[in-house]
């Protein structure tokens, strides 16, 4: 029998017995009655404090388990946030090299197209005065010729 209900015989027993006459709430009950009702409310308290024993090293295990599994947790959600937040910054630094990358390209770009305007034009002046010199030439060998039929 459990603790609880013995305690529960124990009660029933005083609140059953009867009352001694003018002793204001004294009762008479078996004393045998009561002896082996604690008897075995000592046999079975062990039994039961063994069991609560048991019951509180087993919420202490679980409670440790369960705290350690939560450090688990929260040392993964650490390590996970460090990688993401390497990845993030590998990322940042990819796009930092990217732009700087695009904007030098677009430097030399414009140093391309500037120095390739300059040696086009520079080509094409010589080429304007070496037409120019050749039709002046041909402006001189056509008066020479004009001139030599005058003459003629």
């Amino acid at each position: 029998m459990k603790v609880d209900d013995l305690i529960l015989d124990l009660q029933n027993l005083i609140d059953n017995a009867k009352s001694v006459p003018f002793s204001s709430g004294k009762v008479m009950v078996n004393s045998d009655e009561i002896f082996d009702i604690i008897a075995q409310i000592q046999d079975a308290m062990p039994a039961e404090v063994r069991q609560a024993k048991n019951i509180v090293a087993d919420r202490k295990q679980i409670l440790s388990e369960a705290n350690s599994e939560a450090e688990n947790i929260i040392r993964a959600a650490e390590e996970r946030k460090k990688v993401m937040l390497n990845q993030n910054e590998l990322v940042r630094e990819a796009q930092v090299k990217a732009r700087d990358l695009v904007e030098d390209a677009k430097a030399k770009s414009a140093e391309i197209r500037k120095a390739a305007n300059v040696y086009a034009d520079g080509i094409l002046k010589r080429a304007e005065e070496s037409l120019s010199n050749q039709l002046a030439d041909v402006k001189k060998t056509r008066t020479n010729l004009a001139n030599s039929q005058k003459k003629g």
